[in-house]
This record gives structure tokens, C-alpha cells and sequence, in this order.
């Protein structure tokens, strides 16, 4: 590991990315701590902490709710974008072929239509953001030239930020997207250490030291089932051309424990908290009946074990769900076919992708009951322990391993590419 930091260091080129990647961070840094006129941060505070919904959009906008700032909205439309995309691949052929069967030319058209749409979903969620704001009285009251003037900077702060990761995708090392949501994540670490300092107290050694435990414990799975896949070994026929033989090797089709990633996460959060939202609307109108069943809706969502348990069947039938529309068994199966391979024992072609359907049903299996564990997690560790300055935030969590991870592969991806230059 430490001889991997040394060689980053020394070779130019390497060092150029990474503080490329470093530079960029500390300007999303510095938007974040912009606040937007006229905030009144206590308000904004006590928002934040007794709302779940946007809670968890601070953990996906990087950390920049904190203190509204100009880019508010963090990725969070582009991340929107990117998924409606992939869903609309299952209703748009054309769509499908431009992702999965034209190559790179064909990702970066389908990446383009994902930024085009980034922005009417910007102008639309600053538009809801800054009503909401605007009626908790956490902004000020504004004319309609400042409400637009608002929505345009909020927009812009968007853009900004998701032309920020693709230049560290373009230039850098890693997922720029990413790694600016990983940077908003970790930021908040001083804050939380720093709070449970102020809050000490020798007679609770014990229950932070479980925490300590189990946050290990946690970071050690998450690392094992992320990196968990199952090799399906395929081998090639030998095919002769003039000459020159060619094939004759075999090889393994990696199918990962985990194959929808978060995705799953985000589409349960979005659907459990959107009850308790409508709910925090209707309690303001008038009506009594319709003030009661407000309270109602959200004294059901407020109950943990009911909302425990609904997360984690989201999660669990969403990541299926997710799995299906990233992984066709049968395009896999007829892509082996037409180069010459076959699974080992099994037939080419349908009777293959059968095979990998009940495979890659087994081993989603594990990765459902994962991801669903892990979108719980926060509610057992702080039942059990009660810990309420720190929080193990299993979203949050899963989010921070993946990226380090996957950097970690494109360092060592550009390390070994290096050696062989030099050899």
C-alpha cells in the first residue's frame, strides 16, 4: 500500500491526477460553504434534523444542505437523470443498443441525453426546494425576479458541480460523481468527532467501544460482498483460418454478489419517505379530516419497526428488480455463442441463459439480504447501542467503501499500465 502512495508521488504523471483530483474537491468544498441570502441556519438545522427525506438528500448532495449553499442540489439531478436513462433502456430499443451494443461512442451519446435531461430536473427540484424552504420560513420571503434569480443560481450550481466530475473522470482518477459525493460524506466526520467529544462521558466507554466493533465489522462485510462474485468458467473452440489457429482458451464470466450497487437504496428511499413528505404538506391545510389522516400518515412512518421493515423489502425486491434491467442472461448467453464459447456442460445459447438466470437469481439472493441489511443498519446500531452523536449510516457507508475501492482498482489499473510502458 505504502509503496503504491510512493510511486504515486513520484511519477508525474500520476501526481498531476491526483492533486487534479485534489484541487477540484477543494472548490466543491469551497461552493459548499456558499450560502445561499438570507438563510437563518437554526432554522435550517432543526429542518434538516427532524426531516428524513432530506436528510438523505444531504448524504447524496454531498454534504451542501448543511448550510444551503449555491449548489443545494449537489449531483442529485444528475444521479436522477442517470437512472431514469437506465429504466427508459427497457422501454426504448434504441436506447438499449446505443448503451450495450455501440461501444464507447455510443455510452458517451447516451451519457449526453443523461445531461441534457440533468437540467429540467434541476429547474424542477430547485423550484419544490425553494418553495419548501421558503414556506418552513428558512428563506426569506422573496419577489418573483429573487425566487428566479434563486432557482437560476441553485440550477447553475448543479451544472457546475456535474461538470466538476467529469472533468475528474476525464482527467483525474476515479468516478468524479462519485468521489465528490464521497468528499461530502467524509467532511462530516470532523463535525461528528467532534460533537461526541463535547458530549463524552466515561460511563459510556463501553457502548463506543461496540460501536468502535461493530462499525469494523460492518466496513469488513461491506468490503468481502462487494468484492464477492461468482466465476462462471467459459471456454472457446478452436477455430481455424488459413494458417493461423485461434481460440482454443478458456476463461470465466464474473457474476457480482452485488451487481446493482446502491441504486436499489435510493429507489426505496425515495418511495418510504415520500408518504411522510405528503404527510408534512397536508398537516398545514385547514381541512380537520385531512390535518388527521396527515397525522396519521406520518405517525405510521414514524413508527421504526414499521419503517424498518418496509425499507428493507424495498430494498430487497428493488435490487432484484435493478439486476434485471443491468444483466440480460440472454444477451450474455448469445454473445458467448457468436464468439465461439460455451459454458462448461451446458448448451449454447437458450439452455446457457437459463443457466445464468438461476445463478444470478442465487447469488442476488445474498446481495438483496445485504443491501437490505445495510439500509437498516442505522436503525439496529442505534436501538441497540443508543449512540446518537455517531451514526452508522449504512447508505452512507456502502457508498464511501465502493468508491475507495473502485479508486483503488483505477490506481492500480494505472500502475500496472506504467510498469509495462517502462518494460
Amino acid at each position: 500500500m505504502f509503496k503504491k502512495l510512493i510511486l504515486l508521488v513520484k511519477i508525474p504523471e500520476l501526481r498531476k491526477k491526483v492533486f487534479f483530483v485534489l484541487a477540484v474537491l477543494v472548490v466543491f468544498r469551497i461552493a459548499a460553504s456558499i450560502p445561499v441570502p438570507g438563510v437563518d441556519p437554526l432554522r435550517l438545522k432543526s429542518f434538516l434534523a427532524g426531516n428524513q427525506f432530506f436528510g438523505l438528500l444531504n448524504i447524496f448532495s454531498g454534504g451542501v444542505l448543511d448550510n444551503l449553499s449555491i449548489v443545494m442540489l449537489g449531483v442529485g439531478p444528475y444521479i436522477t437523470a442517470s437512472i431514469i436513462m437506465q429504466l427508459l433502456t427497457m422501454i426504448v430499443p434504441r436506447l438499449k443498443e446505443m448503451y450495450q451494443e455501440e461501444g464507447e461512442i455510443g455510452r458517451q451519446k447516451f451519457n449526453q441525453y443523461s445531461r441534457l435531461l440533468t437540467v429540467p430536473l434541476a429547474v424542477l427540484q430547485s423550484y419544490g426546494l425553494l418553495i419548501i424552504l421558503l414556506k418552513q420560513q428558512i428563506l426569506p420571503n422573496l419577489d418573483l425576479f429573487g425566487f428566479i434569480f434563486n432557482m437560476i443560481i441553485v440550477t447553475a450550481g448543479t451544472l457546475f458541480l456535474m461538470w466538476l466530475g467529469e472533468l475528474i473522470s476525464e482527467k483525474g482518477i476515479g468516478n468524479g460523481i462519485s468521489l465528490l459525493i464521497f468528499a461530502g460524506i467524509v467532511s462530516r466526520l470532523p463535525f461528528d468527532i467532534q460533537r461526541t467529544l463535547f458530549t463524552f462521558d466515561p460511563s459510556q466507554i463501553p457502548t463506543y467501544l461496540a460501536f468502535l466493533v461493530v462499525s469494523i465489522i460492518v466496513i469488513a462485510g461491506v468490503v468481502i460482498v462487494s468484492e464477492g462474485q461468482r466465476n462462471i468458467p467459459v471456454s472457446y473452440a478452436k477455430r481455424v483460418r488459413g494458417n493461423k489457429v485461434y481460440g482454443g482458451v478458456s476463461t470465466h464470466l464474473p457474476l457480482r454478489v452485488n451487481q446493482a450497487g446502491v441504486i436499489p437504496i435510493i429507489f426505496a428511499v425515495s418511495i418510504i419517505l415520500f408518504p411522510g413528505l405528503i404527510g408534512s404538506f397536508l398537516s398545514t391545510v385547514p381541512n380537520p379530516y385531512i390535518q388527521q389522516f396527515a397525522q396519521m400518515l406520518v405517525g405510521v412512518f414514524n413508527n421504526q419497526l414499521f419503517y424498518g421493515a418496509v425499507y428493507f423489502l424495498l430494498v430487497f425486491i428493488f435490487t432484484y428488480f435493478y439486476t434485471a434491467v443491468t444483466f440480460d442472461p440472454q444477451s450474455i448467453a448469445d454473445n458467448i455463442q457468436k464468439q465461439g464459447g460455451f459454458v462448461l456442460g451446458i448448451r449454447p445459447g437458450r439452455p446457457t441463459a437459463e443457466f445464468l438466470y438461476k445463478i444470478l437469481n442465487r447469488i442476488t439472493l445474498a446481495g438483496a439480504l445485504f443491501l437490505g441489511g445495510i439500509a437498516v443498519l442505522p436503525l439496529i446500531v442505534q436501538g441497540a447501542l443508543g449512540v446518537t452523536t455517531l451514526s452508522l449510516g449504512g447508505t452512507a457507508l456502502l457508498i464511501v467503501v465502493s468508491v475507495v475501492l473502485e479508486t483503488l482498482k483505477q490506481i492500480d489499473a494505472q500502475l500496472v499500465m506504467r510498469e509495462y510502458e517502462e518494460f
